[in-house]
């Protein structure tokens, strides 16, 4: 037989007895194993099903979480879904309960306030693909449109980072003259669009290059500059200057 490529240390699958508040020597000892291969080799040295089981822990100290791991992983495709999938999609899952979904939400802002430490204050020419990363990680994975603005100095150091609207699956509401509002109540004099296509596939459609044409004109008229219009997809973004849409 092929050598797996991770080392099997599970815990087998079997009803949890909890006796005098203790867990079952084979589950704790599992824990204790995960815990330290992670200590000793970090995230790389684990498969998705193993860091969600880690996450879990916390949220659920006496029993065995490897099979809602796995449940997990099935519904919502890897650690990444999991951890930024909806609220109400989580409370869904049989054994979901609040405990679990605030230690996923936990790690989700963790992940994100992270990504954007590398950028806030930063010279955005520079720290282009830090832009990028921080965009994938917010919003790559979500179900719905959002719609930000990157709001830039005139050094173009990014000064603020806000979030614009919330949409539906294929669809966010934008209002050109709000976002160039925005830009000069906090004295920007660039900006940056940014939206996530949930469907994965970043092109642009008819009135997403609409709607750019229109911040772009509102933004000239007032002085501001619009530097480019990101859409994010799954693996991939797409940007509007460096297609030709900008």
């Amino acid at each position: 037989m092929p050598q797996a490529l991770f080392d099997s240390d599970e815990a087998p699958v079997l009803p949890v007895q909890v006796k005098d508040g203790k867990l079952p020597s084979y589950i704790k000892d599992h824990r204790k194993r995960l815990r330290d291969r992670f200590m000793t080799g970090g995230a790389q040295a684990m498969p998705d099903y193993e860091m969600l089981e880690l996450v879990l822990f916390r949220a659920i100290p006496r029993r065995d979480v490897k099979p809602l791991a796995r449940t997990l992983l099935d519904m919502f495709g890897d650690f990444n879904r999991v951890v930024t999938a909806p609220v109400q999609r989580l409370r869904d899952v049989p054994g979901i309960g609040n405990a679990v979904i605030t230690e996923l939400k936990i790690v989700e802002a963790a992940a994100q306030r992270m990504a954007r430490s590398r950028v806030i204050q930063r010279h955005v020419i520079s720290s282009w693909d830090a832009v990028l990363d921080y965009c994938h990680t917010t919003m790559a994975h979500r179900d719905t449109e959002q719609f930000r603005v990157l709001f830039l100095d005139r050094k173009n150091v990014l000064i603020a980072d806000e979030a614009q609207g919330q949409g539906t699956v294929d669809h966010v509401p934008v209002y050109p003259r709000e976002v160039v509002k925005r830009a000069l109540e906090l004295n920007a004099s660039a900006l940056i669009l940014v939206h996530n296509h949930p469907s994965g596939d970043p092109t642009p459609s008819d009135s997403d290059i609409q709607m750019t044409q229109q911040v772009s004109d509102a933004a000239t008229a007032l002085g501001l500059t619009l530097h480019d219009h990101l859409i994010i997809g799954k693996s991939t973004e797409l940007s509007f200057r460096g297609t030709g849409y900008l």
